[in-house]
């Protein structure tokens, strides 16, 4: 019989497994077992927040097999990672094996080991203890809390905000970061300045430049220079004057290494130094906590990565000091060993910092054997490791200051040189802001006092002051850490989830939000203020940290929440949509109407002159629209780029030319479902006769599409060329799921980078080169001459002739079949094709609207829909017709 030890990952377990041998069976729970629900009511606040919890398939399946390992087992180790989220996965699992009784005679323990080496595991499961019920309790209040937050807060944000996604409780404060950020970037006027620097040489010919720093006697601020009639007045006076050294002061200073990774600190610096962003960090260092090969052994190269410690076992440390004695001398290891303590908000410090696990598997010995990511994310984890318990660096810094003969006149030239490198030999930290100035590459020549120097040029710069920088995912990480809100484990979630929602997007490894994003910012500031005020949340996470602790009853603290929460969501129910509107129009006016460089009225509605634009909400979201409608049909997305509110459409309406054909004018005209293009008008004597209209593809903006594009557009399909083996001519095409290519029957789909009326013969050939393997063409039918096809279809290959279908018999392949053999089939067993219900008639050789031609394989119609005959209501057909042409334009 053998004990079970259950972990979170097969690739943990398997590793695991070696350690302990063959009196264990280690299995993996793949994460959570089970979860709350997504439905309401999951959470019931009445109930004194009792839960209710499902199991998803996955989890019934790892469940199933820790039963059965179970059995004749007498005990049971829970061996999830150290963390608040561990501890409720083994909750979870030893919850789920009670409600089943399998847990009699077996006794069930706890286990924790911060880094996956034989020593460490071993010496873990010789020190089981029961589960932490704090921490337990901590984790039920915070996935309370979330549940309650989204399951509450959202339905009021679709009702009242339409076309918004749901809001969550931590993600909505990162996110209000990013949009306050914004939008003091908008409002931010740049103010100019300018600096005088002159190049002089020391008496040995040394060259070097200096600031100018003092001007008539007095010191310059930033902004005394403010034009350039005053800093050119400035740059004379200095070229006019002769210079000497008037002090030279030398010191030394010291930096001290950063002490090693803390899950925040590892996500910024893996930003900063490799572009590696949150989620691709974590899952990297995952792989690397729970084993890589080297070489036939399975080893965790690094200890926990979800953790806010900065201190290492005092045995690593030891083992990190003799290793930089023997690689870089004694004289680069500290008389005493650096120990660490966190600076950041509500840091528990239960694990230790990120780092190796054995120091003597530096990055060039395990190099080999790591993807490129694991290569680039453990050299860096093991140099900040290591370079924590190097000596400091040790800098010689030199200010000089040069004066004029007045001494009215005052310069200054700042330089330093590195004196000891210390651990600036192996690691020199990342940072956010590159404009940062750095002293330590500047050396100055020798001088002394009195030197008389040579002057060799003066120019006067000019410089204008910067906005604040958008967030990275670095800086972002550390203002969250900062001032208290999520936990380590949840910062690459939280980032995630902004950019999946479109609320927020990336652009040069900067956020930038989304108008969605700053809508829904907008709103929950304006009637939920206090749930996204950062003070608020960081206020919560401290009430979570006491639950953690013991110190708190997690109903107790959920009970307040829920009191004055559900109390603010009420007073929501009478919120009308206009004061939605004039809240978020007063909110975001500077947003979407800028003032224009010539100071004319940005609401001024372009196409009738006389009504106010402002923010309206629709079926599927926020829009621009004119007060003056329906008279006045103006409206546009919104889109604020550089004060551009785009072409406007008057009465929905924007004429770009005449098609010189037919000399009907080209139109882009507004309808329910955006913008679209129409040649000619309806003809009221004939209102069947229908101008010819089309869709305008993702990519194009219609407010800048141009006659010539909307002439290509109207004209498709148009052909690309012939196909150099089958001699038949290929067309391409736009339909309703994007552009498309067609050769005869057979479709290839185009990507949406493709420009449907540019897209070539080569790239044409190569998207139906897929669809073409799976056809074989044996040539026309002897009586109509219409082809006959051998089709792979869902169901297995089938012969087809126009609109009749029929399986091969099983086994044979589609090589194998005649001509003579399909018509045979055809004969025998041919049946209409069948498309979601609806069925074609045999004698039709062509599809007729509505009815579908399909890749799907002969599946046999029922003799009830092939022979009843019913009168179907005209919603139904419509919606049949339009899934058929669906079908039709993808195939």
């Amino acid at each position: 019989m053998t004990d079970v030890v259950v972990v979170e990952s097969p690739a943990k377990a398997k590793t695991i497994n070696k350690y302990l041998g063959d009196g264990y069976t280690v299995l993996a729970s793949f994460g959570h077992v089970r979860d709350l629900p997504p439905k309401d009511g999951s959470v019931r606040p009445d109930e004194n927040f009792a839960m209710d919890w499902q199991t998803d398939e996955r989890g019934a399946k790892q469940m199933s097999n820790i039963a059965r390992a179970l059995k004749g087992a007498k005990h049971l180790y829970l061996a999830t990672d150290p963390d608040r989220e561990g501890e409720a996965i083994s909750w979870h699992v030893r919850a789920v094996l009670q409600e089943k009784n399998l847990l009699r005679g077996i006794n069930v323990q706890r286990v924790t080991f911060n880094e996956i080496t034989k020593s460490a595991v071993k010496a873990a499961m010789e020190q089981p203890r029961e589960l932490d019920q704090p921490l337990i309790e901590a984790y039920l209040a915070r996935r309370a809390l979330d549940y309650l937050v989204g399951f509450t807060l959202s339905p009021v944000l679709w009702r009242k905000l339409p076309g918004s996604k749901s809001a969550g409780r931590v993600q909505s404060v990162a996110l209000r970061l990013i949009c306050e950020r914004e939008a003091e970037i908008e409002v931010f006027k740049p103010r100019e300045y300018w600096t005088v620097t002159g190049d002089f040489a020391t008496p040995a010919n040394a060259a070097f430049t200096a600031r100018l720093t003092h001007l008539d006697g007095r010191k310059l601020d930033q902004f005394d220079l403010n034009d350039e009639a005053k800093a050119f007045a400035a740059r004379d006076a200095v070229s006019a004057a002769r210079f000497t050294v008037r002090s030279v002061e030398r010191r030394k200073a010291k930096r001290n290494p950063p002490p090693p990774f803390t899950t925040s600190t590892l996500q910024q610096e893996a930003s900063r130094k490799i572009g590696m962003s949150a989620q691709t960090t974590m899952r990297t260092a995952q792989q690397l906590y729970e084993g890589v090969d080297l070489g036939g052994e399975t080893v965790g190269l690094i200890t926990y990565m979800r953790t806010d410690g900065v201190q290492m076992a005092s045995e690593a440390i030891g083992s990190i000091r003799q290793h930089i004695g023997q690689e870089f001398g004694n004289n680069y290891v500290p008389e005493k060993a650096r120990i660490y303590s966190t600076k950041a908000k509500n840091a528990q410090e239960a694990h230790e910092a990120v780092r190796p696990t054995d120091v003597s598997r530096t990055p060039d010995r395990v190099a080999r054997y790591l993807t490129s990511e694991q290569k680039r994310l453990y050299e860096l984890v093991w140099k900040r490791a290591v370079a924590s318990q190097m000596q400091s660096a040790e800098l010689d810094q030199v200010v000089v200051d040069l004066a004029d003969a007045s001494g009215k006149l005052v310069l200054r030239a700042n330089g330093s040189i590195i004196a000891f490198d210390g651990f600036l030999k192996l690691y020199i930290e990342g940072r956010d802001d590159a404009r940062t100035e750095d002293d330590e590459s500047r050396m100055l020549p020798a001088m002394r006092e009195a030197d008389a120097l040579t002057g060799r040029g003066v120019i006067a710069d000019q410089h204008f002051t910067q906005p604040p920088p958008r967030y990275s995912e670095a800086s972002l990480v550390k203002r969250m850490e900062e001032i208290g809100i999520g936990r380590p484990s949840t910062y690459a979630s939280i980032l995630t989830v902004l950019r999946d929602r479109n609320y927020v997007r990336l652009e040069s490894r900067r956020f930038m939000p989304e108008d969605r994003g700053r809508l829904v910012t907008a709103f929950l500031t304006s009637f939920f203020e206090r749930y996204v005020d950062t003070d608020f949340t960081a206020n919560l996470e401290e009430q979570l940290d006491d639950i953690s602790g013991g110190r708190a009853d997690w109903h107790d603290v959920m009970a307040a929440f829920w009191r004055d929460f559900s109390h603010a969501v009420a007073q929501t129910k009478d919120l009308k949509i206009s004061d939605v509107i004039d809240a978020l129009d007063q909110d975001l006016g500077e947003h979407f109407f800028p003032t224009p460089a010539d100071g004319s009225d940005p609401r001024q509605c372009h196409a009738c002159g006389t009504g106010r634009l402002g923010l309206r909400l629709g079926k599927f979201g926020a829009f621009i629209g004119c007060s003056n409608y329906p008279t006045c049909q103006f409206t546009r997305r919104l889109v604020a780029e550089d004060g551009d509110e785009g072409e406007t459409l008057k009465d929905g309406i924007k004429v770009l030319g005449q098609d010189p054909e037919t000399h009907q004018d080209v139109t882009v005209r507004r309808g329910p479902y955006g913008l679209y293009i129409q040649r000619g008008e309806v003809d009221p004597n004939d209102k069947k006769v229908k101008p010819k209209r089309t869709t305008i593809p993702k990519g194009l903006d219609g407010d800048k599409l141009t006659l010539e594009q909307a002439l290509g557009l109207l004209s498709l399909p148009r052909l690309v060329g012939i196909h150099p083996e089958t001699g038949e001519p290929i067309e391409a095409g736009l339909g309703r799921f994007g552009p498309y290519v067609k050769m005869g029957a057979i479709y290839g789909t185009l990507d949406a980078d493709d420009d449907v009326l540019t897209v070539g013969l080569n790239r044409a050939i190569d998207s139906l080169a897929k669809k073409l393997a799976s056809i074989r063409n044996l040539g026309p039918h002897p009586k109509d001459k219409e082809l006959v096809m051998i089709r792979k279809g869902r169901f297995g290959p089938y012969v087809q002739h126009g609109q009749t279908i029929a399986n091969l018999p099983k086994g044979q392949e589609m090589d194998s079949v005649t001509m003579e053999e399909a018509l045979a089939l055809l004969t025998e067993k041919g049946k209409p094709l069948k498309a979601k219900g609806k069925v074609t008639k045999k004698t039709s050789s062509k599809p007729k609207k509505g009815e579908v031609q399909t890749d799907e394989g002969a599946k046999p119609a029922t003799k009830k829909v092939a022979t009843k005959k019913t009168t179907v209501k005209k919603a139904a057909t419509k919606t049949s017709t339009r899934k058929a042409k669906k079908t039709e334009e993808a195939s």
